[in-house]
């Protein structure tokens, strides 16, 4: 089977509107969690999320466009320009004939969603926007990008919960190692901030009203986020045959289900998919350096996820970095893996590994090395990211990063 390496990146985050501003927040363990603006707050228990900001969609598509996609959309399809650009890829017919796209998301353009059952039940309206079916479908981001380059080959949007882009990463990467296609426009993307989503997650009772605090005795929840992340994958000897630089590769993908409890996760299903992606990837535990926790906040999941490190890396566990990024950019819910994996990349690949912020105090619980606060360098060969999802749904991606 062929090696499959990541030759662009591009993200749009609560920390970052591409990738360059990414990684330098990560490395600056910046916060991108505040008082949520675009949605009315005045019944809800929480008030913080990680956002992106003062965004104007008119300002990266033309007005018809942005009118036609919802905001998730919009986040796909510019991660997506800037995968390609930093890729450098020429589309050729043949090319555009034989490219595949896998996108995940989770809810997808339940933005628009809401804002029609709004003016129907709320404001007695008798019509909802014309593109109301479109928009709110979950393949958009896949479709808009599937226009945007005039790739004909397989486009399709992968729906696991929080596992959903990581799924969808590691579909692309099966595609590309298997001879499928030759190269691959991968992520996902979500848009989460809707008065209707917010209200069923605070229901749930698990989101923070302060902030993330992954792995810490005193947290209390997780915070939503939004955005994007998209790359553009590719066998290693079209890469190299063009003169592109790879990036990292994908060496490993695992997956498995808890067959458990809907909610609640089992600490050996993760360990399952870690084990698995690690075989894939043809390594053990002694060879991984680093581990991009799923780390949401919550008091169940960090515990159960620790426990799974345990049982998946035994004691080279207790010599391992981790951490989780969630504290700076928030649960971007379908697009976490993608996220999750950007950073990773970006980090390692720029000397360093990212923090787990907002970290207080141990939990006795959780009693492993989370990097706290602090950005730490260090040089690595192999890293895994984690993506385990609500419906006992997990994903494992195993990087080897080019040196």
């Amino acid at each position: 089977m062929r090696r499959v390496v990541v030759t662009g990146i591009g993200v749009i985050c609560a920390i970052g509107r591409n990738s360059r501003e990414f990684a330098r927040a990560l490395r600056e363990g910046r916060c991108g969690i505040s008082r949520i603006d675009n949605v009315e707050r005045y019944d809800l228990r929480f008030e913080n999320g990680a956002e992106v900001k003062n965004f104007d969609p008119t300002g990266y598509l033309d007005p018809k466009q942005a009118d036609m996609i919802d905001r998730f959309a919009q986040f796909a399809l510019i991660a997506a320009r800037e995968a390609v650009d930093s890729s450098g890829i020429e589309w050729t017919p043949e090319l555009r004939d034989t490219s595949a796209i896998v996108t995940g998301s989770c809810i997808g353009g339940q933005s628009t969603e809401n804002q029609g059952f709004w003016d129907v039940y709320k404001m007695g309206r008798n019509r909802v926007h014309p593109m109301t079916i479109p928009k709110t479908m979950a393949n958009a981001g896949a479709s808009v990008i599937s226009l945007e380059y005039g790739i004909t080959g397989p486009a399709y949007t992968v729906a696991t919960a929080c596992a959903s882009s990581a799924h969808a990463i590691g579909q692309a990467f099966n595609m590309v190692r298997s001879g499928m296609c030759d190269v691959a426009i991968t992520g996902g993307s979500e848009a989460t901030f809707s008065h209707g989503i917010l209200k069923a997650w605070e229901a749930m009772r698990v989101v923070s009203p302060t902030v993330c605090r992954p792995f810490s005795r005193d947290r209390n929840g997780m915070i939503l986020g939004e955005g994007a992340a998209m790359m553009v994958i590719e066998n290693l000897e079209h890469a190299q045959a063009r003169g592109a630089q790879p990036i990292a590769e994908i060496a490993g993908f695992g997956m498995s289900s808890d067959a458990h409890h809907i909610t609640q996760p089992s600490p050996e299903g993760g360990a399952k998919a870690m084990q698995i992606a690690m075989r894939d990837a043809g390594i053990g535990p002694d060879a991984v350096g680093y581990v991009n926790a799923h780390g949401t906040g919550t008091l169940v999941n960090d515990c159960t996820e620790t426990r799974a490190l345990h049982l998946a890396l035994g004691p080279r566990i207790r010599k391992l970095p981790i951490s989780s990024t969630k504290a700076m950019h928030g649960h971007t819910l379908g697009a976490a893996g993608a996220v999750e994996l950007a950073a990773t990349i970006l980090s390692v690949r720029e000397g360093f590994l990212p923090p787990t912020i907002n970290f207080t105090e141990a939990d006795p619980e959780c009693d492993l090395d989370y990097i706290p606060n602090q950005a730490r360098c260090a040089g690595i060969e192999h890293a895994l990211s984690n993506s385990f999802a609500f419906g006992g749904l997990n994903a494992v991606l195993a990087l080897r990063l080019q040196k």
